[in-house]
C-alpha cells in the first residue's frame, strides 16, 4: 500500500465531501483505540474544524487515559481541533433504570452505550453543522459486522471503511499515532469486564482479515490447517448473522397493480 498517497486521498475525499455537503467540518468520537485515532487525525489534516468527543460510560481507566492522550496529541499538532469530554455514565444509569429488569442483559446494555454515544455525536454535529464521522474499518464494517446498528454504525461518512485493519495500522504509524495506542489490544469499550475484540470474536483481526480475503477469492479448503478452518467458520458465522447491518434496509415494494 502506498500509505502516504492513501492518506492524501482520504484527506482530499473528506474535504471534497464536506464542501459538497455544505458542512463546516467533522465530529469524531475517540475511544483510545487505533481506528478512532486514525480517523480523527485524518479529519484534522483537512484543515476543517474538527470536534473530537471522548464519551466515557464507566470506562476503564486505561481507555480513558489513551483517549485523553489522543485528544491532547491532536490539539498539540492541529489548531483546528477542539476536544470535549462528555461523561455519559449518569445518562446510562438513568436509562438503565427505566428499562424492565428482563431487558437489562449485558448485550442489550452494551449496545445501549454505543447508541447513547451516537445521540451525543449528532447533538454536537447538528448544532455545529458538522458531519458525524465513522471510525469503522473494512473488516469490522463489511467482514464481520462488528459494530452496533444505529450506534457506532450510525454515521454520515466512513473514511477508513475501505481499509483493512493492517492497513489502518500502517496509516497510523505513518501519521505518528501514539505508540501506546498502536500497541493496545483492540476493544469496543462497551463491556464492564473490559473484554477485547478478540475475546468477543474468537479470532484476531489478522486472522479475520485473512478469512475475508480468502472468501473474496475462494480456493480449495482441503489444504487449510485446523485453525484456518476454525477462523473461516467464525468469520462466516459473523458475516452471515450481521449481514443485515451491511445491506440497505429492506423495503416492501408494492406491485403496480395493487396501487
Amino acid at each position: 500500500m502506498q500509505t502516504d498517497q492513501v492518506i492524501d486521498h482520504i484527506t482530499n475525499w473528506l474535504k471534497e465531501y464536506c464542501t459538497i455537503a455544505g458542512m463546516k467540518g467533522f465530529v469524531v468520537g475517540i475511544s483510545g483505540g487505533i481506528d478512532s485515532a486514525v480517523t480523527s487525525t485524518l479529519c484534522a489534516k483537512t484543515g476543517r474544524p474538527v470536534q473530537v468527543l471522548n464519551m466515557p460510560i464507566f470506562q476503564d481507566t486505561r481507555q480513558l487515559s489513551l483517549a485523553d492522550r489522543q485528544g491532547q496529541w491532536l490539539t498539540k499538532h492541529f489548531s483546528n481541533v477542539t476536544v470535549a469530554t462528555e461523561d455519559l455514565s449518569p445518562v446510562f444509569t438513568s436509562f438503565k433504570k427505566t428499562l424492565p429488569p428482563d431487558l437489562g442483559d449485558n448485550h442489550t446494555l452494551a449496545n445501549t452505550r454505543s447508541r447513547l454515544r451516537m445521540i451525543t455525536l449528532y447533538a454536537y454535529a447538528t448544532h455545529n453543522h458538522m458531519l458525524v464521522t465513522g471510525t469503522g474499518n473494512k473488516v469490522e464494517d463489511f467482514g464481520v459486522g462488528f459494530y452496533t446498528k444505529y450506534g457506532d454504525g450510525g454515521v454520515d461518512i466512513s473514511p477508513i471503511a475501505d481499509l483493512m485493519k493492517s492497513e489502518v495500522y500502517a496509516v497510523a504509524r505513518h501519521l505518528g499515532i501514539i505508540e501506546d495506542i498502536l500497541s493496545a489490544p483492540p476493544t469496543d469499550g462497551l463491556w464492564m469486564d473490559n473484554r477485547s475484540d478478540e475475546d468477543q470474536l474468537g479470532a484476531t483481526y489478522e486472522e479475520l482479515e485473512w478469512a475475508m480475503r480468502f472468501d473474496e477469492q475462494p480456493t480449495d479448503e482441503t489444504a487449510l490447517s485446523a485453525r484456518q478452518r476454525e477462523v473461516l467458520r467464525i468469520y462466516r458465522k459473523f458475516n452471515r448473522a450481521n449481514r443485515h447491518k451491511m445491506l440497505p434496509i429492506p423495503v416492501c415494494t408494492i406491485p403496480p397493480d395493487l396501487r
